[in-house]
This record gives C-alpha cells, structure tokens and sequence, in this order.
C-alpha cells in the first residue's frame, strides 16, 4: 500500500511540470525549423558548436529521436564538431526535463542541469573540431533506418494552425509514446527506493568519487531519456546519493546508449566516439565535483527545495494534469503496442 501510495504521490507532483514542459516544447517544435538549424552548423569552429549546443539544449528529443535529427544535420552540411555537440546537449536536457527537474528535485538541480549539459557538449564538439577537415560526407543510411524515430525528421510546408497542431501532437501523441514506459520505469524506481530502502544503506556509497565511478557505470547502458531519469535521480537523491553523484547520472544516462555511439562512430569516426565519451563521463564528473562542493559550501536542502515547489501546485491542479498526463501516457502506450503487432502481421 505505501508503495502505490508513493508511486501516486511523485506522479501527481511530476505531471503539471511535465505537461507544462510538454506543452513549451510542442510550441518550440512548431516554431523552429531544423533547416535554421543546418544553416548555422555547417561552419566547422568554435561558433558552430556553441550554436550546436544552445540549439539542442531546448528541444524535446530523448536518445531516439536526436538520432535522426543528428543526421539529418549531418548531411545538409553540419560540422562534425557542431553535430557533435548537438548528439550530447540534446538529450541531456530539454523544457520538459527542466520542468520535471525543478518540480522533482529543486531548483538548483533545475539550473546546474542544462549548464552542465552544454558545456559537455562544447567541449566534445572542441575535441572533436581539433581534428576535424573538409570532407565528403559519407553515406550512412543504416543508422538512419535503424532509427526508432526517423519519421519525425520529416517538416513539410504548414499553416501556422497546423503547425501547432503538429507540434502538439510531436510532444502530447508521439514523445510522450517514446518516454511513457521509461517514465513509469523511474517513477516506480523511485518509489521503490522511498518506500524500502533506508537512508542509511545508499548513503555509505553515495558519496565520493566512487559513487560518480558507480553512477556512469549504471547509466551508460541505460536507453533513457532525460525527463525518464529525473524521477530515478530524485529517488537516489533522497535516499542519501550525493547531489553531484546524482548529477553524474542524470548526464550519462540519456546521452551514452549503444545506439548513439554507433552513430558517433559510423558518421564521425572513432576519435569523435572517443571524445563524445570522454567529454561527457569527464565533464559529468566535474559538475558533480562542482555541485557537491556548492552543496556543501551553501547548505543545501535539496528536500527542503523540492517540498516547497510540490507546496505550490494546488490540489486540483495537481489532480487535473495527472488525470491527463495518464491518459496521455495509456493512449500513447496501446498505439505502441499496436504500431508493434502491425509490423508483426
């Protein structure tokens, strides 16, 4: 009973945060065409891949469906560096998990997350501009019809309703079928962990370098999202992993899978895969560092944070968005499962 009573509790405070976010980055997909986006990466340097960079951090692509769009910038002329840097900070971060970070876990943990995304970003599209020169770009069609989401690359001439429309349903129809199950999943990790497992057990390896060692390790294999992995993140947090160890997960997690190293590699060579890795396990270790020094030298309370945000989403609010939000997330799920015994047929 105290399980699902947990497990009903994050999920009424995580869904306002969520549709909210959904809602933000429905408009931005709307209103920002990926041909901008090719038009000021395709300059190998510095200036591309912070654009690169900036240019992912918002929108609400998890490790499936940057895939794509990564190649799709790849081939209308982006650098190495500039897609790069786009493979890192996009699924790092987005509106959405910047939303769900806020209300789940703070906001501190809401502003050090995306800081920390682009500048692992930055400094693997650096590393890998060191060694980059003028080339053909080689066909790799493989990884793109491997991809899960390669239909969301498509953007054809729109009216401005329409384009709302398609937005909307981008973020409510089709991103949230991509998260739902991954969300569930951190969402009943967390609850898991709140409700069984003392503070005291985590705590003795939660801290340190060690713990950071550990959380790579756990979330570099993990086909994760980022707004997937906040509720796992505040789960560990509360329970006595430190707040730089939880940080190192949260970056790891959503931009290392197998899938996207292929790609790295396949499109951009394995000194690209080198430094994609290496910037982005470095740089996460480093915020982690840098966040649990801040949290000691300000005197956190990161519960004390998150109870004041869930403080200021009222009851029928609270209500509302989680009747939706789980509406949204059963819909999405059954035209999967649907979607899956059609290609079985």
């Amino acid at each position: 009973m105290a399980l699902i009573e947990n497990f009903i509790a994050l999920f009424m405070e995580s869904a306002p945060w969520l549709i909210l976010g959904l809602f933000v980055a429905g408009m931005m997909k709307a209103f920002v065409p990926s041909q901008l986006m090719a038009k000021h990466l395709g300059k190998p340097g510095l200036m591309s891949t912070v654009k690169a960079a900036l240019f992912g951090a918002p929108l609400p692509l998890c490790s499936c469906g940057v895939i794509p769009a990564a190649v799709g910038l790849r081939r209308s002329g982006a650098s190495k560096a500039a897609t790069t840097s786009f493979l890192i900070s996009t699924p790092e971060t987005g509106v959405d998990s910047i939303s769900i970070s806020y209300a789940m876990l703070g906001p501190f943990m809401a502003i050090i997350r995306p800081i920390a995304a682009i500048t692992s970003a930055i400094t693997a599209g650096i590393l890998v501009g060191k060694d980059e020169v003028k080339e053909v770009t080689q066909s790799a069609e493989t990884a793109t019809e491997s991809s899960c989401c390669a239909s969301k690359t498509q953007e054809p001439e729109q009216t401005l309703p329409e384009k709302i429309k398609a937005g909307l349903h981008f973020t409510f129809i089709d991103l949230i079928k991509d998260i739902a199950l991954w969300l569930i999943i951190g969402l009943s990790f967390a609850a898991l962990i709140k409700t069984y497992v003392p503070n005291e057990f985590l705590a003795q390896w939660g801290d340190g370098f060690m713990a950071f060692v550990v959380m790579a390790v756990i979330g570099m294999p993990m086909y994760i999202c980022a707004t997937a992995s906040t509720p796992i993140a505040a789960g560990l947090l509360f329970s006595g992993v430190s707040p730089g160890a939880t940080l190192v997960f949260m970056l790891v997690g959503p931009a290392t899978n197998i899938a996207t190293m292929g790609l790295v590699k396949t499109e951009l060579g394995n000194r690209a895969l080198l430094a994609y890795l290496s910037s982005v396990v470095g740089v996460g270790f480093a915020f982690g560092l840098l966040t649990n020094y801040l949290a000691k030298l300000w005197n956190m309370d990161f519960m004390a944070q998150a109870e004041h945000v869930h403080g200021m989403v009222n009851t029928p609010l609270a209500y509302g968005a989680s009747v939706v939000l789980a509406g949204l997330m059963i819909y999405g799920m059954v035209g999967k499962v649907k979607q899956g015994f059609v290609k079985l047929a």
